[in-house]
C-alpha cells in the first residue's frame, strides 16, 4: 500500500468515525483516536462486505457502502462506549 493509500484510509476513517459516532444518541466517552481507528475499521469491513453483497462499485456516489459503513462505525462506537462506561 502507498502512502497516499494510507493518508486516504486515515481521511476516510475520520469520517466514517465522526458520521458514526454522530449516529449514536448520548455523550461517547472515547476519545478522538478511538473515533478514528473505528472509523477505519469500520470503512475497511464495510468495503468488504459491500463487495460481498456487489454494491460496492456502482456508477456515481456508492451510497450503500457509505451505510454499510457508518453503521459499523456506530455499532463500533457504542461497543467502545459501552465496554469503557462498564470499566468504570
Amino acid at each position: 500500500m502507498e502512502i497516499s493509500g494510507i493518508i486516504s484510509a486515515i481521511v476516510i476513517g475520520i469520517v466514517i468515525g465522526v458520521l458514526g459516532r454522530l449516529v449514536v444518541p448520548g455523550r461517547q466517552r472515547i476519545g478522538i483516536l478511538w473515533t478514528i481507528a473505528v472509523g477505519i475499521v469500520a470503512a475497511l469491513i464495510g468495503s468488504v462486505l459491500a463487495n460481498a453483497f456487489d454494491v460496492g462499485d456502482t456508477d456515481g456516489v456508492d451510497w450503500i457502502e457509505w451505510l454499510i459503513q457508518i453503521g459499523l462505525a456506530a455499532l463500533g462506537v457504542a461497543a467502545l462506549d459501552r465496554s469503557k462506561a462498564g470499566r468504570r
